[in-house]
């Protein structure tokens, strides 16, 4: 019994590919997660700029 243990978790201790992919999804996931901020913040200025424009454009076309 102890050496069947002792083999399985040697050869947990040998795989690695589950580790690369969490480390995979990590990042992607960070990487989401800061396209969703940028946006938010990208999609602000842009909301403003044609709330500006369209007050512009009102005042010539009144």
């Amino acid at each position: 019994m102890k050496q069947i243990l002792r083999r399985a978790l040697a050869n947990l201790h040998k795989e690695e590919s589950g580790q690369d992919l969490i480390e995979y999804a990590l990042v992607v996931a960070l990487i989401a997660l800061a396209a969703v901020a940028g946006m938010s913040t990208l999609a602000n200025g842009i909301n403003s700029a044609f709330s500006k424009l369209g007050s512009i454009l009102g005042t010539y076309i009144t």
